[in-house]
């Protein structure tokens, strides 16, 4: 087990090492002069300068890939002398630090990883996105455990009516919803629920996880808001579990062993939780790993429309303003979760199915 899960970190830290040397190479060949975007295009030269030095602008790219590195790394060569990075001239990044190994007058110390500060309100982008990847994760878990429930569910009673209406109907609806994309299912149902019925449903057209009392009160959770966000994202991944579950689960009915069990006399519904779900649920899991992942990217057309300030919500914002660091950082830290989420997925299909070994 532990080799497995070296192995798979490896990978995945060498696939992150790729992300993040394309997310530099875009943001140096993206047209446009990155110290003019963050003081406006009314700036002098002098504060153009300025800032150019302050980003590292006028170091060799090289340097400044270097500099880059450093600065997101978690590990940093340290200026024990001066208080600064090797690469990175800004005191207050390494106030916070942990010693690894003495180097003559510079040090190999363990800090926070630094996504630079926004272009728009020179705020640190981590802050930024620390505040959004709550808001993301909350819509994803929820979401993610509507889907599941609702598609295994489904995905069960049609493998068990195998043949009836009931499982043509099921295999109906979940197609027609597998084909609907996400963005016109957010609009369709924001539209429909929030304007059309929203005096009946009580329901937001656009709405946060927490958001100001009008009343002076401060600021309170309101968890009403999450329900039309979730359904949205629930409507694909509750028709592909749902068919994923009946096909794995018609395949394990289908196998010596469960006729076997069956001949020994047990109940069906031993037969069903005891030996086949069990077996079948290695196809799902992976499926519902990979949407949870996706789900936790920021899904952007669904939070955008809803107005859910998550991840997906603060790329669009940021795109649009064209402040690249948080785009950059944002980017950083999808492919992170992507990472972490599939390493977890292989390590669950050993403890689901013994048959499975991990190399």
């Amino acid at each position: 087990m532990l080799k497995f899960i070296l192995k798979k970190t490896g990978n995945g830290f060498f696939i992150l090492f790729g992300v993040v040397t394309l997310i530099f190479i875009l943001f140096n060949v993206i047209p446009g002069d990155p110290a003019r975007l963050a003081l406006g295009q009314h700036a002098d030269s002098a504060s153009l300068s300025a800032i150019r030095k302050d980003m590292g602008l006028d170091k060799p790219l090289m340097q400044q890939y270097l500099k880059y590195i450093d600065d997101i790394s978690i590990i940093s060569v340290f200026n024990k002398k001066d208080s600064t990075s090797f690469f990175y001239f800004e005191p207050k990044v390494y106030r916070h630090t942990s010693s690894l190994l003495a180097l003559g007058k510079y040090a190999l110390v363990l800090k926070f990883p630094y996504l630079r500060r926004s272009f728009q309100d020179q705020r640190n982008v981590s802050d930024k996105i620390k505040n959004a990847l709550v808001a993301t994760f909350v819509l994803a878990v929820v979401s993610i455990v509507f889907a599941s429930l609702a598609g295994i569910g489904l995905g069960i009673l049609s493998a068990l009516r195998h043949g009836t209406f009931t499982d043509k109907f099921i295999l109906t609806v979940s197609s027609f919803g597998m084909s609907l994309p996400s963005f016109f299912a957010a609009i369709l149902i924001a539209w429909l629920f929030a304007f059309i019925l929203g005096k009946y449903t009580g329901l937001n057209l656009t709405g946060n996880l927490y958001e100001v009392d009008d009343m002076g009160n401060g600021i309170h959770l309101v968890l009403k808001n999450l329900i039309l966000p979730a359904i949205t994202l629930g409507i694909r991944p509750v028709s592909i579990f749902s068919q994923l579950t009946r096909n794995s689960l018609l395949d394990v009915l289908s196998q010596d062993y469960i006729r076997t069990a069956r001949a020994k006399g047990l109940s069906e519904t031993k037969v069903i939780w005891n030996h086949a779900l069990k077996n079948a649920m290695n196809p799902v899991v992976t499926s519902i790993s990979s949407w949870f992942a996706s789900m936790m990217a920021g899904v952007i057309f669904v939070e955008y429309i809803f107005g859910w300030k998550g991840l997906g919500y603060m790329m669009v914002y940021a795109l649009q303003n064209f402040d690249l660091p948080v785009v950059m950082g944002t980017v950083l830290v999808i492919s992170i979760i992507f990472i972490v989420v599939n390493i977890l997925t292989d390590i669950s299909y050993s403890l689901l199915d013994p048959r499975i070994r991990l190399d």
